[in-house]
């Protein structure tokens, strides 16, 4: 089990461009847990596995048993827009929009927010609600 949940967890993580390190910040884990969870000689507690799980938006399952369920948990609604995302995503300079949200104040978002809807606003030509 050991062996498996770290390549289990390794194929989403490289799947969605991350490092052991950006993990380990995001999710407060330190460095030597990943490592020795690397090296086989430790198992994340669940509720460390529960952080990660959550940082990389799988399920649990998809971590300690290797269930795929990357269908039904899909993202984006429409294919065009997840390929967009993944363009932003692997433009270093705008993947910055994927992290902006963290800590931006309650302004802010409401600002973007508002923006993004008047887009699809004009872009429809009519109210959204």
């Amino acid at each position: 089990m050991l062996k498996n949940t770290y390549e289990n967890y390794c194929m989403i993580r490289d799947k969605l461009g991350y490092s052991d390190y950006k993990v380990a910040k995001e999710t407060g884990i330190g460095t030597a847990t990943m490592s020795n969870w690397k090296n086989g000689k430790y198992v994340p507690k669940s509720d460390k596995f529960q952080k990660i799980a959550d940082f990389l938006g799988v399920s649990l399952e998809s971590i300690t048993n290797g269930d795929s369920d990357d269908e039904s948990r899909q993202y984006y609604v429409n294919e065009e827009t997840a390929e967009m995302a993944q363009t932003l995503f692997e433009n270093k300079p705008l993947r910055v929009l994927f992290d902006a949200a963290k800590d931006a104040t309650p302004e802010d978002l409401e600002t973007t927010y508002n923006m993004l809807m008047a887009l699809k606003k004009k872009e429809r030509g009519n109210n959204v609600d």
